[in-house]
């Protein structure tokens, strides 16, 4: 009894569309890298929601946490970029939370330059100090 039946050779394809398949793989793999421009981070506090949004390339920050409201299953609250949190220079940002667990603020680093600053919420804003190195 066989258990794996013979199957016929699959068609050898020509090379043209061989290249052609991984070019278009290749592409389809580089095109979600490029399209991703943003980079989440949670703030470390243990007790927040808190999730902080960077724009990789221009350094702009804002923030968003859930919040409670009476009747429904509640509301996403953002903060929009104030003093300090607006786009930076043309470069490359990441963020970098502390391991502070009361900390309730993250680093925005500059990968190039290796400055930072630290960006936060103030008044119903996302606020960052000064670049500093």
């Amino acid at each position: 009894m066989n258990l794996f039946p013979k199957f016929p050779p699959l068609p050898r394809l020509r090379l043209g569309r061989e290249l052609a398949a991984i070019g278009f793989a290749f592409l389809a793999g580089t095109s979600g890298a490029a399209a991703s421009s943003y980079e989440f981070l949670a703030a470390p506090e243990i007790d927040l929601n808190r999730v902080y949004r960077l724009d990789k390339a221009t350094g702009e920050v804002g923030a968003c946490q859930y919040g409670l409201k009476e009747g429904t299953v509640g509301v996403t609250l953002c903060y929009p970029p104030g003093d300090g949190a607006g786009p930076q220079g043309s470069s490359e940002y990441a963020l970098v939370a502390s391991r502070h667990e009361r900390e309730g603020g993250v680093f925005r680093v500059d990968l190039r330059t290796g400055m930072m600053s630290i960006c936060y919420v103030l008044n119903a804003a996302v606020v960052c100090t000064p670049q500093a190195k």
